[in-house]
């Protein structure tokens, strides 16, 4: 019995220590990486236990054709930034890891790494057109 159990301890140690390392290389490794730039919709901290920084950006014209991005980020310096940036037009670069195991560290594979404001264009229309010009 006492061999079955030193055996079933080592097993279960095994297990966790492979648990361990797969999860260190999904973290440590990305499987892309990418910009993508539209509105930021919604940004919050939530989760039961694990919270993590969770935000939607919205991809494509204002028109039609949107489409929502989820994002998940995991510094909180770079947290404070998006969140200042709430309702503008951004550009987040992103690292994609496939196989995270819990989403303890995101609910989200992609995790933004560098935020910054993009201009709008219509902002600059807006500039650029003649004080009499808008109306007509």
């Amino acid at each position: 019995m006492a061999k079955f159990l030193s055996r079933f301890i080592l097993f279960l140690f095994i297990l966790i220590i492979l648990f361990v390392l797969y999860t260190w290389l999904t973290l440590s490794y990305s499987y892309s990486n990418g910009s993508r730039a539209g509105f930021l919709q919604k940004f919050s901290k939530r989760g039961w236990v694990c919270k993590t920084w969770e935000g939607e950006l919205v991809t494509g014209s204002m028109l039609g054709n949107q489409e929502k991005f989820s994002f998940s980020v995991r510094d909180e310096e770079l947290a404070k930034m998006v969140s200042s940036n709430i309702g503008k037009r951004v550009e987040i670069e992103y690292d994609q890891h496939v196989g995270v195991p819990t989403n303890c560290f995101a609910e989200t594979e992609y995790y933004v790494k560098k935020i910054k404001s993009v201009p709008d264009i219509r902002d600059e229309l807006l500039q650029k057109a003649q004080p009499g010009e808008i109306n007509k």
